[in-house]
């Protein structure tokens, strides 16, 4: 009796054993997109401070903004759940890459560079560059060749700041700092010039009447598109997101969205504006 009991531990153990491997062969099969379906949660980096792309509404605190909806329509599509963290955009990139999260949406531009290192989605957005610049005397600007000396804000890995420096301007570098903090710093002379997205100026400068910034009336470069961020390597991830994006621009729900954050204007087409082109590495 007691050999049976024993060989039937055995086998039980054997049995557990053999589960137990078979379990983790299929754990090792599965792709990085497999295991966000498992796990039913698309996990994305965002700001959470950059209106309208990612903020917090003033009433519900709720965390909202054009990217931020985008991600929340395609993971529905995908019939996926969203959890969002919130960093400064350096930290966007590190995660992706370290697989901290599954990708990142904030208004990130699509370059050759990043394309190297990183997945994106299709477009969702099409803008171009931009100066907000004091109101009252252009910060002393009047092309982008007045840049040189001039204190430029801005995050310091981005493609606007990037064309800062290569124009010979001062960096002056904000963690995932909000739009009144880099407009005020304008207004006051704490620095110059801020170069970034049409769309979002336009709307900061409405928001923003006290100040004294403007965005610069002489100054339009790099038409430019936005796309969600992911590892290189989760190229089904890209895939899927790419087929809802599409479906997206088709069935209308981008130029609904856009028109919610961007007063009434859709984003989701290129502007018709008369740009110039300058070096962003």
């Amino acid at each position: 009796m007691k050999n049976s009991i024993k060989w039937t531990g055995l086998l039980i153990a054997g049995t557990t054993l053999f589960l137990s491997a078979c379990g983790q062969e299929e754990e090792q099969k599965m792709t990085a997109y497999d295991k966000i379906v498992k796990d039913g949660t698309l996990t994305v980096a965002t700001a959470g401070t950059l209106y309208p792309t990612s903020f917090h509404d003033e009433d519900s605190n709720k965390l909202t903004g054009f990217d931020v909806e985008v991600v929340k329509e395609v993971a529905k599509r995908l019939d996926l759940k969203v959890k969002f963290k919130e960093m400064s955009f350096d930290g966007m990139l590190t995660s992706v890459n370290t697989g901290q999260v599954d990708m990142a949406a904030n208004d990130i531009t699509i370059t050759e560079d990043r394309k190297a290192k990183f997945a994106f989605s299709k477009p969702y957005k099409y803008t171009y560059g931009t100066a907000i610049v004091r109101k009252s005397d252009l910060s002393g600007i009047k092309s982008l060749e007045d840049l040189k000396g001039k204190k430029a804000a801005g995050e310091a890995t981005t493609t606007y700041m990037q064309i800062a420096k290569n124009y010979g301007a001062k960096e002056v570098t904000y963690d995932n700092a909000t739009n009144d903090q880099y407009l005020r710093d304008v207004s006051n002379g704490r620095t110059d010039v801020i170069l970034n997205d049409y769309y979002l100026q336009t709307l900061a400068v409405d928001f923003f009447k006290d100040f004294d910034i403007t965005i610069h009336p002489d100054i339009a470069y790099n038409p430019s598109q936005v796309g969600l961020i992911m590892d290189l390597d989760n190229k089904e991830l890209q895939s899927n997101v790419n087929a809802q994006i599409e479906k997206m621009k088709k069935d209308g729900t981008l130029a609904k969205i856009s028109k919610q954050y961007y007063a009434n204007k859709d984003v989701s087409k290129m502007p018709d504006v008369k740009t110039t082109i300058v070096d962003v590495n």
